[in-house]
């Protein structure tokens, strides 16, 4: 009996935080400027290693922005590519290459970043990553954002790119949940939520607050950790631009060890967030799912457990559903709609493994052990 109440009290608290999000994330208004005027210049931060097979196509497309050539600045930073990656930047006579000295041993994305900020012409920093692919509009909605609401830092949406797979669908679903979330958190200045691969901050700013000083030790969180230094200083001046314009597609992981490996890694930041408010969100959302998991294993001492645990697995997707369908317009995946409730195990699953082992375990990103 003390266990279906821990279910209710879980299962209550987890529908008050997902329907809560769904309200805060339709009711952030839809950016839209339809005379921009260009006046803001921009240099785009990209870090890239062993990104051979990727790093045209985002060249490409920022070649083809229709903000003004001239007011936007593209710096690509080496971090010791064993493969081509150097060699086709060079081949690109607009972009700046930097190469990230073989003496950085540790935090080398941040350390990346940090060294193209160093050498950036202007004040608004627009970070993204190599294997990422821009709209045409993205860098003009940044700047027309940037002029609109006077902010310090704006976090914009990311969407994962279609592929014909299992493990890209799941990326997919998981990937729009985790933006709306973040879009809708954001909005409401609960919690610090973002994405390195479409983020955009002020230099001096990020020079204000230190940089990536005091957080430089981890090796991921060059978006998440960064972005609480400034929200700490200036809590009314981080924005969320929700723009269909600003969506920048990323690739998913190509299987699902690389899946796991990366979700890991994310998780693995979490015990250094300095926003400690939502600590009590993760772990809210962990325990109420090691709850299937428990009830799975207690049906076979007591089968009602199993009852208890479909009515858990349905409470969850009803409660969940309307924030899916919302994300899933606003990316344009309508299709993964009707099919949601089919990855409810497998997301159960993830959300416990990566946590567990983002807290324990050890990762490996580019080709480099991390712990």
């Amino acid at each position: 009996m003390i266990l279906l109440w821990v279910v209710i009290l879980f299962f209550t608290g987890y529908a008050c935080l997902v329907l809560w999000c769904c309200y805060a994330w339709c009711r952030i208004p839809v950016f839209q400027h339809s005379t921009i005027e260009p006046g803001i210049p921009i240099s785009i931060i990209i870090p890239a290693r062993n990104e051979e097979e990727n790093i045209s196509h985002l060249l490409e497309a920022i070649e083809e922005q229709s903000y003004p050539s001239a007011l936007i600045e593209v710096i690509v930073v080496d971090d010791q590519s064993t493969d081509q990656t150097a060699a086709i930047v060079s081949s690109f006579p607009h972009v700046k290459l930097l190469r990230l000295s073989k003496d950085i041993q540790q935090s080398h994305k941040k350390r990346a970043i940090e060294f193209g900020i160093a050498n950036a012409s202007h004040e608004w920093i627009l970070t993204t990553d190599a294997d990422c692919t821009p709209p045409a509009n993205w860098v003009s909605q940044i700047a027309a954002f940037a002029a609109a609401k006077d902010p310090v830092l704006i976090v914009a949406p990311v969407r994962m790119e279609d592929h014909d797979t299992v493990s890209s669908f799941f990326q997919t679903i998981d990937f729009m949940v985790l933006q709306s979330i973040t879009g809708a958190m954001v909005h409401r200045r609960i919690l610090s939520m973002c994405n390195g691969a479409n983020l955009a901050y002020r230099k001096s700013v990020f020079h204000q607050v230190g940089g990536f000083s005091g957080i430089d030790h981890i090796a991921s969180g060059d978006d998440m950790l960064l972005m609480h230094k400034i929200r700490k200083q200036y809590p009314n001046r981080v924005h969320y631009l929700k723009s269909k314009e600003a969506i920048v597609d990323t690739l998913p992981q190509p299987g699902w060890r690389s899946f796991f490996r990366q979700r890991i890694r994310w998780a693995s930041k979490s015990g250094n967030y300095d926003d400690k408010a939502i600590m009590p969100v993760l772990l809210l959302v962990y325990l109420f799912n090691a709850l299937f998991p428990t009830l799975l294993i207690g049906g076979f001492y007591n089968p009602v457990y199993w009852h208890w645990l479909g009515y858990a697995w349905l409470g969850k997707t009803v409660v969940e559903w309307p924030l899916f369908i919302a994300a899933a317009v606003f990316f344009d995946r309508k299709y993964t709609i009707s099919l949601f409730p089919l990855f409810q195990p497998l997301h159960i699953a993830y959300t416990l493994i990566s946590g567990l082992l983002g807290q324990i375990g050890q990762y490996e990103w580019k080709g480099r052990k991390v712990r």
